[in-house]
């Protein structure tokens, strides 16, 4: 019995554990050879459980393909050779679901922005811009097939007050990148 995603080649940023660990297995669990990306590779590297590995165990199990690959997306040369590997591996890329983001342990804290770390930010770095650049290196493997999806992991957090003024400008952003690229790609299919 053929699957629906058979065939399709995707990458799920952000996935060793939370929302890209499920999409990556959800997408396995219809056929899609799935990299799945992130950066802990050993359990205990984190503070919560799950590593790329597992993940994409978990996805070969539900019955795709996946593959790990090691890759901090704070680096635009690990992003660049991960698109790189895959155009080389695989020729193509089909679906893009851009999920990695930083998430500071003080982000549900009460208080104002201004009494919480700067750090807090950081997701403009890893989580907005971070997917600004893998749609960057996705897209033209896209364009080249004349097909492909990419997609955003976002919350209802872009348009109410949830977590301050970073976590809602970085749901906000990738809404519009979102909205944005699609009007770019739309020629491409």
């Amino acid at each position: 019995m053929s699957k629906a995603l058979s065939g399709v080649v995707a990458v799920v940023t952000g996935a060793s554990r939370g929302a890209g660990k499920g999409i990556a297995i959800a997408l396995g669990a219809e056929g899609a050879t799935v990299y799945v990306t992130g950066r802990t590779v050993n359990e205990g590297d984190a503070p919560l459980p799950g590593t790329v590995a597992a993940t994409a165990d978990a996805v070969t199990k539900a019955g795709g393909k996946g593959i790990a690959v090691a890759c901090d997306h704070s680096k635009d040369a690990d992003v660049k050779a991960l698109f790189e590997r895959i155009a080389k591996e695989q020729g193509r890329v089909d679906i893009l679901v851009n999920n990695a983001t930083f998430l500071h342990d003080e982000l549900i804290n009460k208080g104002g922005f201004w009494e919480k770390p700067l750090a807090l930010v950081d997701i403009l770095d890893v989580g907005l811009r971070s997917a600004y650049v893998a749609s960057w290196y996705a897209a033209p493997l896209m364009v080249k097939q004349k097909n492909g999806l990419i997609a955003f992991t976002s919350s209802f957090g872009a348009s109410c007050y949830m977590h301050g003024p970073g976590y809602g400008a970085q749901k906000v952003g990738v809404d519009k990148f979102a909205k944005d690229m699609a009007v770019d790609l739309r020629a491409h299919n």
